[in-house]
């Protein structure tokens, strides 16, 4: 998929993010929150400059308004987990991390394409926050995010 003008990028259908990825990501989401609450997710999201990032896309901003406007709290936490698992598991495909953009090389080029507008001040930051707190790798979230043994058995649909 190529960009012809940046203000393309804000058409991409987001299901090129390979499914198992997102299932992992939305695991270790989930896995945190359930210990620390679901509170603190918008707060996360938007302070951690993600906020224009989250508006430039059409499918992340419609996620965020129904979940802004749900009333009810399992809803609106599921808007934000679907907002937080996409964009984490952008960041993992734009940084190659725990091998990812190797075994999807052209997702990853799309992922680093559209988070490198991005204005956030930190440049990767819900990895920063989920898998490296206090400047550590959380040995449970490398293994959660293993890519799958065998390349093939990749379900790349949502």
């Amino acid at each position: 998929m190529k960009f012809e003008r940046i203000d393309q990028i804000d058409r991409i259908d987001l299901t090129f993010v390979p499914s198992s990825l997102s299932k992992q990501c939305r695991s270790l989401i989930e896995s945190y929150h359930r210990v620390h609450g679901y509170a603190g997710l918008p707060d996360l999201l938007w302070k951690s400059g993600l906020g224009p990032f989250i508006e430039s896309q059409r499918d992340l901003r419609q996620l965020l308004k129904r979940a802004s406007m749900s009333r009810s709290a399992k809803r609106a936490n599921e808007g934000f987990v679907r907002i937080a698992t996409t964009i984490l598991a952008l960041e993992i495909l734009a940084s190659s991390f725990a091998g990812w953009a190797g075994l999807h090389p052209e997702a990853a080029l799309i992922a680093r394409t559209l988070l490198q507008p991005s204005a956030s001040h930190q440049q990767l930051p819900l990895m920063a926050f989920y898998l490296y707190p206090q400047q550590t790798v959380v040995p449970n979230a490398l293994a959660t995010l293993a890519p799958p043994l065998d390349a093939d058995d990749e379900d790349r649909a949502h």
